[in-house]
């Protein structure tokens, strides 16, 4: 794994957007795999204004979420295709048909989950894939405890999560319990993963995240196993590390 510190959230975002702007306009036909959350934003609004400015296009970009709550419509302004629509996709040239995101509503959740990672495997993993970390140091959906070899699944929030998730909605109770996640071993199918954290809040995870035996204890720490990953991260986020480093 290859660490990048950055100053700042803007840095960081930058950094991001350029990397992925880079792939956009040397690929004919490229995969991205997109996050959700806090962390992305900031990313997604320099890719905007990237295209408003030099019309970079996404015509020939197909794109897959890491994940989407179970039980909300894709209207619902926290579903994460509401997200991904308000954040990124109605701004952009991206046909709506190259847009992928997990069926939350689906019937057959577990089919859903087996279709999904069909269509990722389809691709053979995606070209692109843009991380956050949880302060648990869950990665997509995937708490401590998940199988490292687990494939798309449907799995139960754990409430640290939950807790953490619910600034975005009006109270803790309308947070949804189960959500459609990429699974570990989807993840590094993935042929180039860039993951994001900033803030003193994601300290012990990042530290955990290159000090801690690979396992299922801290899921990000099965990056290290990948060949290609770069953690971009703040000051704030390497502040634990970097203590760790020059004690």
């Amino acid at each position: 794994m290859k660490l990048v510190k950055v100053r700042n959230p803007e840095e960081m975002s930058a950094f991001t957007a350029r990397r992925i702007i880079e792939k956009v306009s040397s690929s004919s036909m490229l995969s991205l795999g997109l996050a959700t959350g806090g962390t992305p934003v900031g990313t997604y609004e320099f890719l905007i204004d990237d295209y408003k400015k030099k019309k970079t296009t996404y015509r020939h970009v197909f794109t897959y979420n890491l994940d989407e709550y179970v039980g909300l419509e894709p209207s619902h302004p926290n579903s994460y295709h509401y997200y991904m629509y308000n954040h990124l996709f109605n701004y952009i040239d991206i046909p709506s048909k190259n847009v992928n995101i997990p069926n939350g509503m689906a019937s057959n959740l577990k089919q859903e989950a087996i279709s999904y990672e069909a269509k990722i495997d389809k691709v053979r993993g995606v070209d692109l894939q843009l991380l956050g970390i949880g302060e648990n140091g869950h990665i997509g959906f995937n708490e401590p405890g998940t199988a490292l070899n687990m494939p798309t699944h449907v799995l139960a929030l754990t409430e640290s999560t939950r807790q953490v998730n619910a600034r975005y909605f009006n109270n803790y109770d309308e947070v949804p319990n189960h959500a459609i996640t990429m699974g570990i071993s989807t993840i590094l199918k993935s042929k180039e993963i860039i993951l994001l954290a900033s803030g003193e809040s994601k300290a012990e995870a990042i530290y955990r995240m290159f000090t801690e035996e690979v396992g299922s204890n801290c899921p990000a720490t099965v990056l290290r196993n990948h060949s290609n990953v770069v953690v971009v991260a703040d000051e704030k986020a390497v502040s634990k590390l970097e203590h760790h480093l020059y004690c």
